[in-house]
């Protein structure tokens, strides 16, 4: 019967041993990316990494990249590669979540391109859920960049006039209200 208590204890001291070995080894934390790998980066939780700036006495500025509230879909421990960042006309530099891109029509061709559309899966999934909060579908929106009705689906955006709440709001993010962003999508 003690042997038995034995085994139970140094079972369970090997698997708590594993579990930390394994979260220390691998999988992606938002805290610990620098400023070249932050923005558009998904944590081994599923959480999405932002860059913030922060300015210091004197002028000095300083980047931190943090978790956000927002998670992405079905997808975890991701950084995202300089080749989708460029097709997607986006930037490193990015700081936070917004919507705002999808209000500028040069943003929006290069992310509804095939280029980006067909090849960087996070990047669509993110800008699938930016514009679901907006009242927008990005697939017709992406449709509509092909057509005249380009400037009416970005008014739409611009008159919803709700905006996403940031990383430190504490508001709830309802981004994942509208299911899974890939499945809904079809190819352009």
């Amino acid at each position: 019967m003690a042997s038995f208590c034995g085994f139970k204890v140094i079972t369970c001291i090997a698997l708590a041993l594993i579990l930390c070995v394994q979260s220390t080894l691998g999988g992606i934390t938002c805290d610990h990316l620098d400023k070249n790998t932050c923005a558009f980066a998904v944590s081994s939780t599923g959480t999405r990494c932002v860059l913030e700036k922060h300015v210091r006495r004197g002028g000095k500025e300083e980047y931190t990249c943090r978790s956000s509230e927002i998670e992405a879909e079905n997808l975890k421990d991701w950084i995202e590669t300089d080749q989708c960042i460029k097709s997607c006309g986006l930037d490193r530099d990015t700081l936070g979540i917004s919507s705002d891109a999808l209000l500028d029509s040069h943003f929006t061709q290069q992310l509804c391109s095939s280029q980006c559309y067909q090849g960087c899966p996070n990047i669509v999934d993110l800008y699938f859920n930016l514009a679901a909060g907006e009242g927008v579908f990005l697939p017709t929106l992406c449709k509509a960049t092909h057509e005249v009705n380009a400037r009416r689906e970005m008014a739409e955006i611009r008159s919803s006039g709700i905006p996403a709440p940031g990383p430190e709001s504490g508001l709830p993010t309802s981004l994942n209200a509208y299911g899974p962003a890939m499945a809904a999508m079809a190819p352009l």
